[in-house]
């Protein structure tokens, strides 16, 4: 085949910029920013250059595998793999009902789509528990919203393009983006003197390095920082009145509690001078647009729902929200996670937030002495065995289930631990979308459909999931759907029509709806993208909430009426290679979004206005017995998620170095380079160091993404890097959510002994020296 350049997109965070590959020989050689693509515009970063490493490389699965007794893999063929599994999950739904049954993953940073169809057969099975990533970091945020706005599909946006003041908490954005273009706006920023940009980082980041005020807070006291923000604000009478009378309501109650903060103790436990916090407030109200950009490092860290609470605050109080240049709300296509107030898990007792059961409550759910434990979990697209904390503890839990499958790419670590696992095909070698789509005033989607043929042996998850649920016995045979195959290929009317009777006629079907719609709707679709078919129902959803703003978006004329509008859309959507504007918003039309009937943000949650009165300055000090904390899953130039497995796509940093101040590295009788234990209260690493005199002293940094298991040249396996969570506590967690504070892990250190040392300098050296088998 002739070399074509395909468009596509990033699979590697969340803004998923729009790309081009060049595919020659079937197989991805090159890749730029898509300048089509209408959200990213050609932007591209040092790690989506570097995706070929992602789709080409030795660690792939090219056919089902069923676990022998004695650990090791049989392979078998699909039809043996979808009814032995069939059979094992109506074993355990009958015996022990289906919410015995759970769900990890479901999609990841660029995959979705599958996300659709295993969720469709959870529901059809009778459970709807899930645990992803979102509740490894962010469902803290989404119960505070829920509070604030009214639901917790509520989220905030950034206008970062508008602001004259980016103000950065927890977050690095000149090497994590986290929004569409960050670095050509980082120095836009920088090269504008109207323009200003704060961070706050225990660590002096390279976004740091650009900003006109660094508060370099100590490790865990965040909320004593922003807490005392606050109540200078509140002091000081700085407050916008008219806009907390206009669109608010509660402020009497927050300014109540704001004006018991004992300002001077609070900074002095944030380690950051009164002057300098008074400077910050200052250049707050300096501000006409202010914009506050939050991330993992508020989010995992210490007090990680309060922090939540009072970085909204911090914005509200400003009257920062709903302008030009200052944060929103966006629309949604689809909501990427539910909203479930008052939910809970009653094995544990713990809330059930978003829809999500939260990580760091895996192992305890499947080992605890209660009717509903979890008897068997599904694994799609994720590998908790690596990313879950406390790796020990989560790999005996896998171990005792009755029933673990995984569906994957690779053979990860949870696959390992797994009864069966199914290979799926890799991302560019199906359609796939993410919902991952949080922009405002104009937000965007983008289906793509394949670029790469599939590998031998491997499946897209729609048609994994279609085959299960027909050999379950949740769906009708084959020949059920002829007649809304051929209503599909009519009209879209007579589709529709057709459709609501055959759920009318099948109600054990609702749940399956989304594997309904790819095997009728989906055969119609353009370019193969059949997985996009369950955006059908989206997209009418959408249209009937902001219709005006789906018009502007599409350029819809009076011609498409109202009740086709939905249909419009949605064959925008499947059809724009390049991805497509779905709502455009006016900025008043914001508090359309808020979900609250009387439109205003409530901002008195009295449950985080008790807790934020009850915290204690001494708390913010590391414990005597492990003098250090870690922050756990540091990002970095060429480090993401674990879908990248081949290490090889690294340009630097190979080890997974521990950054380390030179003064505490010093103090340990050791140097760059040399090999350091590191030991917490769960487990031990031993790592490489790298001086990082950014860090406060007493502060360490591991990265994100190391860990896996990988193939070497003469076919042996090692592990590439740090597997942080062997560090990690699943009790550290916030109180609310059950987010980890993996952010602040205690931690004590000792160079590596001797034997230790010899070990790791082998194995790093079989990567440095390109031992490993070619990709």
């Amino acid at each position: 085949m002739e070399p074509r350049w395909h468009k596509t997109a990033c699979n590697l965070c969340y803004v998923n910029c729009g790309l081009e590959m060049l595919v020659e020989n079937e197989r991805i050689t090159k890749v730029r920013g898509d300048r089509d693509n209408p959200k990213s515009q050609g932007y591209l970063c040092n790690k989506a250059a570097r995706i070929p490493f992602y789709a080409h490389h030795r660690d792939r699965l090219t056919t089902p595998l069923r676990r022998r007794a004695d650990g090791g893999f049989d392979a078998i063929d699909w039809d043996t793999a979808i009814s032995e599994i069939a059979a094992r999950l109506r074993e355990i739904s009958e015996s022990h009902g289906g919410q015995t049954i759970a769900l990890y993953g479901g999609g990841g940073q660029g995959n979705h789509a599958g996300g659709a169809y295993a969720n469709a057969l959870l529901r059809g099975l009778g459970s709807r528990h899930v645990f992803n990533a979102l509740s490894q970091e962010k469902t803290g945020d989404f119960w505070v919203n829920g509070h604030l706005f009214g639901s917790q599909t509520c989220h905030t946006a950034e206008d970062v393009h508008h602001c004259d003041l980016l103000f950065v908490i927890g977050a690095n954005p000149w090497i994590a983006h986290g929004f569409p273009n960050a670095r050509d706006h980082m120095n836009r920023i920088r090269k504008d003197a109207a323009r200003k940009l704060i961070v706050v980082d225990p660590r002096r980041s390279e976004s740091a390095e650009m900003a006109d005020l660094h508060l370099q807070v100590r490790p865990g006291a965040d909320a004593f920082l922003l807490g005392a923000l606050l109540a200078i604000l509140v002091r000081r009478d700085a407050v916008d009145h008219d806009f907390l009378a206009a669109h608010t309501t509660g402020y009497a109650e927050v300014k109540e509690a704001l004006l018991k903060v004992p300002v001077a103790r609070w900074a002095d436990a944030a380690d950051i001078a009164i002057a300098d916090i008074e400077r910050c407030v200052d250049m707050m109200l300096a501000a006409n647009a202010m914009v506050v950009r939050v991330e993992l490092g508020l989010q995992q860290g210490v007090n990680s729902t309060l922090n939540s609470y009072l970085e909204k605050l911090l914005i509200m109080l400003t009257g920062s929200f709903g302008r030009e240049g200052t944060n929103q709300l966006h629309s949604w296509l689809q909501p990427l996670w539910g909203n479930s107030p008052s939910q809970r898990f009653k094995p544990l007792d713990i809330e059930v937030i978003a829809g999500l059961l939260p990580p760091n409550s895996l192992a305890e759910a499947i080992l605890v002495d209660h009717p509903d434990r979890f008897r068997a979990l599904w694994v799609d697209s994720s590998n908790p065995a690596n990313t879950a904390a406390n790796s020990t503890a989560v790999e005996a839990a896998l171990r005792a289930l009755d029933l673990c499958v995984v569906v994957d790419v690779a053979m990860t670590e949870t696959a390992r631990l797994a009864h069966y696992v199914l290979p799926a095909s890799s991302q560019y070698e199906k359609t796939e979308f993410t919902l991952f789509n949080f922009e405002f005033p104009t937000n965007y989607f983008h289906v793509r459909a394949g670029i790469v043929p599939p590998l031998p042996g491997t499946l897209p998850e729609p048609e994994i999931y279609l085959r299960l649920a027909r050999a379950v016995g949740l769906l009708p045979g084959d020949n059920t759907l002829a007649d809304l195959r051929e209503a599909a290929r009519q009209s879209r009317p007579a589709f529709a029509a057709a459709f609501r009777g055959f759920m009318a006629q099948n109600p054990q079907a609702v749940p399956l709806g989304a594997l309904v719609l790819y095997d009728t709707l989906g055969l119609t679709l353009p370019d193969g993208v059949a997985a996009a078919a369950p955006l059908w129902g989206a997209a009418a959803a959408c249209a009937k909430r902001a219709p005006e703003a789906v018009r502007r978006a599409i350029g819809a004329g009076a011609e498409i009426l109202d009740q086709t509008l939905g249909d419009a859309l949605f064959d925008k959507i499947v059809s724009a290679r390049q991805g497509v504007a779905i709502t455009q918003h006016a900025y008043h039309e914001v508090w359309s979004l808020v979900a609250h009937p009387d439109r205003k943000v409530h901002l008195a949650i009295p449950a985080l206005l008790e807790w934020f009165l009850t915290l204690d300055p001494a708390a913010a000090l590391p414990p005597k017995e492990y003098p250090f904390i870690l922050a756990a899953g540091q990002r970095r130039m060429f480090n993401a998620n674990q879908i990248f497995r081949d290490p090889a796509w690294r340009r630097d940093d190979p080890d997974g170095a521990l950054r380390i101040n030179s003064t505490d590295l010093a103090a340990l009788g050791a140097g760059e380079g040399d090999w350091i234990a590191v030991e917490s209260a769960a487990g031990r690493v031993v790592v490489r160091a790298k001086v990082d005199d950014g860090l406060r002293q007493g502060l360490l940094a591991l990265p994100h993404g190391y860990g896996q298991s990988y193939p070497a040249a003469d076919g042996e396996r090692f592990i590439n890097g740090p597997r942080i969570n062997a560090l990690t506590d699943a009790g550290n967690r916030d109180p609310i959510a059950g987010t980890p504070y993996h952010k602040h892990v205690a931690v004590r250190l000792a160079k590596a002994s001797p034997e230790e040392a010899a070990t790791c300098e082998r194995q790093s050296r079989r990567i440095h020296q390109g031992e490993l088998a070619a990709s």
